[in-house]
């Protein structure tokens, strides 16, 4: 333990072996969903099986990319950030795919991008990005990834669901998935205003059970929860399937789309993997408390380090690309500060590889409740932004509303980003702004064009 305790600065940070674990558990069970939904990204859905990967395969990419990847930013940076196959990466693999002709050829865009990071990480140009950021645009990253995770809880949940002519509708409050997460958001709740060790990880398996019960008192279906969860699995073991390692191709980006068109695709999605990552670490990093009064953050190259091996390494492994989640925020929220609880979270993905069935029946309506109360965590940091600097506070209003509105996080930071720096411009105030923040402006606004050159 004591060797434990000076690895992972466990006693210098306010935590214990017990409280990562349980950080750990709760992080696992919340990001477990894509255990489920990334096989079926990398299948096409069964919609065309000439392009589509097997489930098991995906399986097994997605369990191994991800656990090996959150045992290493554990051990080499010390920073509770899980990683796993990004939600939103996967859709662009998906269209990439059918573009392209294949996963492989999908796959080989995120290792390059992947490559490309490595290299700003390497020489620190990622690093220096985050650094000239200005403290309320981070404040706002933080405060719209969490209106994000709320609504990404509230539509899990049925709460609230898509309406073609307002956009958004109040769900059926009377269906029983929808009742399960109120009851689950109540109990857990309750059990953080009492201050309960392991609130959220309580009612993640509190929602999970009761469902599970339900759906098998009433009959598979007869409830509404989705096709394969709420249910005892039909088995425990599943036999891994490698067959997606290393069927990177990098030829057909380049003939099918020509030069540009395949280096304005590796850009976007490159600028995507890059500002996600940078939007959740500044998130997890200012509600852990790791955040310095300047905005910086120790052992930040490591941390990004990581990430940007861990977007090639999921394409090399055919998981696309694995990035850091924001997910990790409810491991925070239950005490997590350590390498330990993605260390923990990597072994419980690992071990999902073989007992992948069981996972499987964890089904949304479980972790809504954690996302909803986790984003109400993260926006309650809205009250560090000073509204009256009209400069400032426009961009993070901004930032904030259209992350959870675009459902993007990059798109939410570049509207920001612009925002902020033409604002400073306009107001002859050119020295105000960081010379990296021009760079990163108009790399947004390449971002925002590619679609129509491409």
């Amino acid at each position: 333990m004591n060797r434990l305790d000076r690895t992972f600065s466990l006693t210098e940070r306010g935590t214990t072996l017990r409280r990562e674990l349980l950080a750990g558990v709760t992080t696992f069970l919340t990001m477990a969903y894509i255990i489920v939904v990334n096989p079926q990204f990398l299948n096409a859905f069964g919609a065309a099986p000439e392009i589509g990967w097997p489930v098991s395969a995906g399986v097994t990419a997605t369990c191994l990319a991800s656990g090996l990847m959150s045992i290493l930013m554990g051990a080499l940076a010390n920073y509770p950030i899980a990683l796993a196959s990004g939600m939103g990466l996967n859709a662009i693999a998906l269209s990439l795919a059918y573009t392209l002709g294949g996963f492989g050829a999908a796959m080989g865009v995120f290792v390059i991008e992947g490559l490309v990071i490595t290299i700003l990480v390497l020489t620190r140009v990622r690093e220096k990005v985050m650094h000239a950021i200005p403290m309320p645009l981070k404040h706002a990253i933080a405060v719209g990834i969490g209106l994000f995770l709320t609504v990404m809880g509230l539509q899990n949940g049925g709460i609230i669901i898509d309406d073609p002519d307002t956009l958004v509708s109040l769900g059926n409050l009377w269906s029983f998935p929808v009742l399960t997460v109120v009851l689950g958001l109540f109990v857990t709740g309750v059990l953080m205003a009492r201050r309960v060790k392991g609130g959220i990880l309580i009612g993640i398996l509190f929602t999970t059970v009761l469902a599970a019960v339900a759906n098998y008192i009433a009959g598979p279906g007869e409830l509404g929860f989705p096709p394969g969860t709420a249910l005892l699995p039909d088995r425990v073991l599943a036999a891994p399937d490698f067959s997606t390692f290393a069927a990177v191709e990098f030829q057909p980006i380049f003939s099918t789309l020509g030069i540009l068109g395949g280096v304005l695709t590796i850009f976007s999605v490159m600028l995507t993997d890059f500002f996600d990552t940078m939007g959740s670490i500044v998130a997890i990093g200012e509600k852990a408390g790791f955040m310095k009064p300047d905005g910086s953050i120790s052992r930040l190259r490591r941390i990004l380090f990581v990430d940007s091996l861990a977007a090639a390494f999921g394409g090399l492994a055919g998981a696309s690309s694995v990035t850091t989640y924001i997910e990790s925020a409810s491991g925070v929220a239950s005490g997590g500060r350590s390498g330990l609880t993605p260390i923990t979270v990597g072994v419980l993905f690992l071990a999902a590889v073989f007992f992948h069935p069981v996972v499987a029946v964890i089904p949304p309506q479980a972790t809504a409740p954690a996302l909803i109360i986790v984003g109400f965590l993260m926006a309650s940091l809205i009250t560090k932004i000073d509204f009256n600097e009209w400069d400032t506070a426009l961009p993070a209003f901004l930032t904030i509303i259209v992350m959870p509105l675009a459902y993007s996080i990059t798109d939410g930071i570049g509207v920001g980003f612009m925002t902020f720096t033409f604002l400073k411009m306009f107001q002859g105030r050119f020295k105000e702004v960081h010379p990296l923040m021009y760079v990163v402006t108009a790399g947004f606004i390449v971002y925002f064009v590619a679609p129509l050159l491409i």
